[in-house]
């Protein structure tokens, strides 16, 4: 008995599905999916370290730095600080974002970055953009709410509210940065850190002995409460 022959219209079909599938190897090879980007870099305290021990690994950073490369590098201020005061002291580096959160008493505020672009125009209106963040946040209960309401009107006078600043200079600039009034701390990356690819968790000011969040029980300025 004779096995009866493909039709020609199988074989197209077969031969067709070959073609594509080749294709679709050809294509694969040449524009690969991109896979997003694994972000593992971070620059600040873990939660519960000793302000002790990240002070002390801070300081490491910087002697970790190339003489001639530039770092992305996180400035930690004493003191919550004005735009003015971040201009100053960083002048040999280029500030790149702006830390702000407003220091009410016993009350958690919340923390607005705002990058900036390269000048000192910019960084003046950081404030400005950082109120209007702020007042376009709701909040899930009143007492939210009116934190974000009291943020948002002390940020617009250009409160003194910056707690850090992410900036990027070589290791001299870096190392004079450290030293400068009112700097606590200056934590760089390696010299392949990518801006937008790491982690950036501020030391606050009142965070004197361990990294923990502190109280939220104070009352919020003109609500009462």
């Amino acid at each position: 008995m004779r096995t009866p022959r493909p039709s020609g219209t199988a074989v197209r079909a077969v031969l067709a599905a070959v073609v594509l599938l080749a294709v679709t190897v050809v294509l694969g090879l040449l524009h690969p999916v991109r896979r997003a980007p694994v972000t593992t870099d971070t620059l600040g305290p873990d939660n519960g370290e000793l302000v002790s021990d990240y002070l002390a690994r801070a300081a490491r950073s910087l002697d970790e730095t190339d003489g001639g490369d530039k770092h992305w590098a996180l400035v930690s201020f004493t003191r919550p600080v004005t735009t003015d005061v971040v201009r100053d002291v960083a002048a040999g580096a280029r500030v790149s974002q702006v830390l702000f959160r407003v220091p009410l008493d016993r009350v958690q505020t919340p923390l607005v970055p705002v990058s900036v672009a390269a000048g000192d125009a910019a960084l003046a209106r950081a404030n400005v953009l950082a109120a209007g963040r702020v007042q376009a946040v709701t909040g899930e209960t009143d007492r939210q709410a009116q934190i974000a309401a009291v943020s948002s009107a002390e940020l617009a006078r250009n409160c003194a509210c910056v707690i850090g600043a992410v900036v990027r200079g070589d290791h001299d600039a870096l190392t004079a940065l450290q030293s400068a009034p009112d700097v606590r701390a200056v934590e760089a990356l390696g010299a392949g850190a990518v801006f937008g690819r790491f982690a950036v968790r501020p030391l606050l000011p009142e965070q004197t002995e361990t990294v923990v969040p502190g109280p939220d029980d104070g009352v919020v300025p003109g609500s009462g409460s």
